[in-house]
């Protein structure tokens, strides 16, 4: 039996060592109909990653992000939108759960919590411009590229109308 690098006991709850790892987070998709009554032109606000580290220059969910420790997955998001976009009340509608990974590293598996919604308070907007070079609405029609995989897989599905309740990517 091995210890973990912190030696506090065999398997380290604390850093994961020697256990699967799921790291969550929440994803927030607000949406927006521009009245032509068609599913593909329904909007969707996305924001243009910058700086950050991960995905830089792909447009993804105007507000995500990891689900911090004693939060639920619809307290995160809430949280994100604030934090991101400025907004407060987010009416907020489950869309999926998506399980992932693009490896087979433990902290590769991921587990994904989207939401839509269609109402809130206040008007969206930058409030990270270090992270965010831009917020743009784009018909679920015409997306743009690139955008992470996973999140296109997502927005594919919700514009189709086959989003099941729980989805899983990357397993085989």
């Amino acid at each position: 039996m091995s210890t973990c690098p912190c030696d506090r006991h065999p398997e380290c709850p604390s850093c994961g060592q020697g256990r699967f790892v799921l790291v969550p987070a929440a994803y927030i998709y607000l949406l927006r109909d521009p009245g032509t009554g068609a599913r593909g032109d329904i909007e969707v606000l996305l924001q243009l990653r910058a700086n950050t580290g991960f995905m830089d220059g792909h447009w993804a969910a105007a507000a995500a992000g990891h689900v911090d420790e004693g939060e639920s997955f619809a307290q995160a998001a809430q949280r994100e939108a604030a934090e991101e976009l400025g907004l407060s009340s987010v009416a907020l509608e489950f869309a999926t759960t998506l399980q992932r990974r693009h490896s087979p590293d433990p902290i590769d598996q991921r587990v994904d919590v989207f939401y839509t919604a269609h109402s809130w308070v206040g008007e969206p907007r930058v409030m990270e411009p270090a992270k965010c070079a831009e917020l743009r609405w784009w018909p679920l029609g015409a997306l743009p590229e690139p955008m992470p995989s996973h999140e296109r897989f997502v927005l594919d599905r919700l514009r189709a109308g086959q989003l099941a309740p729980l989805v899983s990517l990357g397993f085989d």
